[in-house]
C-alpha cells in the first residue's frame, strides 16, 4: 500500500469515484513540528536583509521533487543535475520513483547560493531542522537525475520538454436559467427543520474546530474567535500583532456562500466579498484601499453550466467589484473538482459476506470563499 503518493491525482477525481488504492495513495501525513522547525529558518534567512542565503523557494505539494524541483529550476533559466540518494529517507526500500515523487509534507525546495550554504546549514543546525544538498543548476538546460543506488540517471530530459508552449485548453460552457417555484412552508415540521438549520455547518457551532487548538500560542494574538464572558467563539474578525511591543498588526476575516452558489454563483461571489469586507470592519482599519483579498474559487469543472458560472464569478469580482471598491485581489486559488457521488446503498447477502452497492449521482457544488487582510491598529490590555 502507497500513502502519499497520489494525493494530485486523487485532488482531480469526484469525491467517490476513485479506487480505494488510490484513496489511501492520497493521504498525506502532516507533522506540525518539523513544519515549524522549517518556518524559523525561514524566518531567520529572510530577517537576515541582504544577506539572506535563500534565492529562490518553492513548495512541495502535489507530485512531491517530480513537480517542485523543475519549477524551481525553471526559474533560474538554467537546467540541473540531482542526487537521488541524497533527499532525506527513512525507508530504504522506496523506489527512484517513489523517492521522486512522493508527497511527503512539510518539505521546501530552496535555492541557495554556493557561498552561502554553510552559513545556511548552521541556521538548520541551531533549529534542529533536517537539510540535505542535492544538487546544484548548470548552464546546459538539461534536467539529470542521478541514482547511485542503480548507477543510472531515472530522468534525463531538456527543460524545453517539460516547460515548452503547451496548446491552450479549448472548452465549451453552457449556461441555464433557475426558475425558483413559490416556497411552500405548509409540509415542513417545525421540530425537523430546527434541527436541521441547526446541523447545517454555517449554522453549527465552530467550538470543535477551535479548542483543539492553543489559540493564543506564540503571544501575538489580538483577538481570537472567542468573545465575551461566556467565551462564545462568534468574532467576526482575527487580529494579530506585528511585535510583542508595538500597537500595530494585521486583521483577517473571510467570507463564504457557497449554498448561495447552487443557484446563483455570481450572487454567491457578490457575498462572499461583502461578508468578508463588512466582518474586517469590526477591526480598526483605516481605508478600504488597504484591503487585500484572497479568493478560493470552487466548482466541478466540466459537470453542467460550472464552467460557465466560475467564469461569470471571477468576471463579476475582478473585473467589476474589486476595481469599483478600490480592493485588490493580488491571489487566489482553485479548487475545480467539487462533485460527490452520492446513491442509495443497497445490501446484498453472499454466504457469509456481505456485498454493499450503490446507485450513484453525482453532486456539484462551487462558490467563492474570500479571505480579506488589512493592517489594524491594536490595542493592548
Amino acid at each position: 500500500m502507497l500513502i502519499g503518493l497520489g494525493g494530485g491525482a486523487a485532488s482531480s477525481q469526484g469525491s467517490g469515484s476513485s479506487e480505494e488504492e488510490l484513496d489511501f495513495a492520497s493521504v498525506q501525513r502532516g507533522n506540525p513540528e518539523m513544519q515549524r522547525r522549517a518556518q524559523e529558518v525561514i524566518d531567520a534567512c529572510w530577517a537576515l536583509g541582504a544577506e539572506n542565503p535563500i534565492l529562490s523557494i518553492h513548495d512541495v505539494g502535489a507530485g512531491g521533487l517530480s513537480n517542485a524541483v523543475p519549477e524551481i529550476v525553471d526559474q533560474s533559466s538554467r537546467g540541473a543535475v540531482l542526487h537521488l540518494r541524497s533527499v532525506p529517507n527513512d525507508e530504504p526500500g522506496m523506489s527512484p520513483m517513489e523517492l521522486w515523487c512522493n508527497e511527503s509534507q512539510e518539505r521546501y525546495m530552496l535555492a541557495v547560493g554556493e557561498n552561502a550554504v554553510e552559513g545556511f546549514a548552521r541556521i538548520c543546525e541551531r533549529e534542529r531542522c533536517p537539510y540535505a544538498v542535492i544538487g546544484e543548476l548548470t548552464e546546459e538546460r538539461n534536467l539529470r537525475i542521478l541514482d547511485a543506488e542503480f548507477s543510472n540517471e531515472p530522468v534525463a530530459m531538456p527543460m524545453e520538454v517539460l516547460f515548452g508552449k503547451p496548446p491552450k485548453m479549448q472548452r465549451e460552457v453552457t449556461s441555464r436559467d433557475f426558475e425558483l417555484q413559490p416556497w411552500d412552508a405548509g409540509d415542513i415540521d417545525l421540530g425537523e427543520a430546527v434541527e436541521r438549520v441547526l446541523s447545517f455547518p454555517a449554522v453549527a457551532d465552530k467550538s470543535f474546530l477551535i479548542h483543539i487548538g492553543d489559540r493564543t500560542v506564540g503571544g501575538m494574538t489580538s483577538r481570537d474567535q472567542l468573545i465575551g464572558p461566556w467565551q462564545i467563539p462568534v468574532s467576526d474578525v482575527a487580529v494579530t500583532t506585528s511585535s510583542y511591543c508595538g500597537y500595530t498588526g494585521e486583521a483577517m476575516a473571510m467570507g463564504e456562500r457557497t449554498p448561495v452558489a447552487i443557484r446563483a454563483g455570481v450572487a454567491s461571489a457578490r457575498l462572499a466579498v461583502g461578508e468578508a469586507i463588512t466582518n474586517l470592519a469590526a477591526a480598526d482599519v483605516s481605508r478600504l484601499s488597504d484591503v487585500r483579498l484572497s479568493a478560493n474559487w470552487m466548482a466541478a469543472a466540466g459537470h453542467r453550466d460550472d464552467d460557465y458560472v466560475l467564469f461569470e464569478m471571477v468576471k463579476t469580482i475582478g473585473e467589476e467589484i474589486c476595481p469599483a471598491l478600490g480592493v485588490s485581489i493580488p491571489v487566489g486559488k482553485d479548487s475545480l473538482f467539487h462533485a460527490n457521488r452520492l446513491g442509495r446503498r443497497r445490501r446484498n447477502q453472499r454466504g457469509h459476506g456481505t456485498c454493499v452497492t450503490y446507485s450513484l449521482g453525482v453532486c456539484a457544488s462551487g462558490g467563492c470563499a474570500a479571505n480579506a487582510y488589512a493592517p489594524t491598529t491594536v490595542i493592548r490590555g
